[in-house]
């Protein structure tokens, strides 16, 4: 009797180990899971705000459209992370405001194709790029429009390279204020706008959108701090139009 009771125990205490266990891996595999969600929840997308001074921004003289809009998808709790080789100094109400950016003022698109490789592998691959007022500077500076094009086209093919699924916003960017619009630049400007659309159209690929948003349809001169740059309402209006299209693409957290 006690040999037979004792190995009753034995037997017992054996089985309740295994399930012990066999339920602690379960739980360090769920555990595992768990973590990898999280980390896929918490992901950041990668956005390149891409261009000129009107990327770049130069507070307190002129606002760039990226505080603003970088408000607006944080308050909707996108997941997302500016990224650039620049750095943004100026002081901001809110202070942890991600200043990564890739916009230098004055720069043409032959500069910017001749410079975006570098900006990538330095910077990791983006996600998604807000291409600013392409062509904007070279239209001021009277390049070869013929040029112009043939850059903004490289300009993108370059960047699908780094990521065939990339998604790129092209403006048609808001115009300068009236009085320094003469009747050839505002010509030169409905080109470059109509062209835009159509390179839009060219450049997207099955994996990789590339999308316009319109920036000049409803762009008052009341919106600019001088005659290119904005203030702080051309600012407000400007992230509105890209945060419009970015949702999207985006999905909250």
């Amino acid at each position: 009797m006690m040999n037979s009771f004792f190995i009753k125990i034995m037997l017992f205490l054996v089985i309740s180990h295994v399930s012990c266990s066999k339920s602690e891996t379960d739980c360090c595999n769920k555990t595992e899971i768990n973590t990898d969600n999280n980390i896929q929840q918490k992901a950041k997308v990668k956005i390149m705000p891409l261009g000129a001074s009107r990327v770049q921004g130069a507070r307190p003289n002129y606002e760039s459209y990226r505080y603003e809009l970088w408000k607006l998808l944080e308050e909707s709790q996108y997941p997302f992370d500016f990224i650039g080789t620049q750095k943004d100094f100026a002081n901001y109400p809110i202070a942890d405001f991600d200043k990564d950016h890739e916009g230098r003022g004055g720069w043409t698109s032959s500069q910017i194709n001749n410079n975006i490789d570098t900006w990538i592998s330095q910077t990791g691959v983006p996600d998604i790029v807000l291409f600013s007022a392409p062509g904007g500077n070279d239209i001021l500076t009277h390049q070869p429009y013929r040029q112009v094009l043939e850059n903004i086209h490289s300009i993108i093919d370059k960047i699908q390279k780094h990521n065939p699924k990339v998604i790129i916003v092209l403006e048609k960017m808001a115009p300068g204020h009236s009085s320094f619009n003469t009747p050839n630049r505002k010509a030169l400007f409905d080109v470059i706008h109509s062209d835009v659309e159509k390179i839009a159209q060219e450049q997207t690929t099955e994996t990789s959108k590339v999308v316009v948003v319109d920036m000049a349809n409803g762009f008052e001169d009341a919106f600019l701090a001088d005659v290119l740059h904005y203030n702080s309402i051309g600012a407000k209006f400007v992230a509105q139009r890209y945060y419009h299209i970015l949702t999207s693409f985006l999905e909250k957290e």
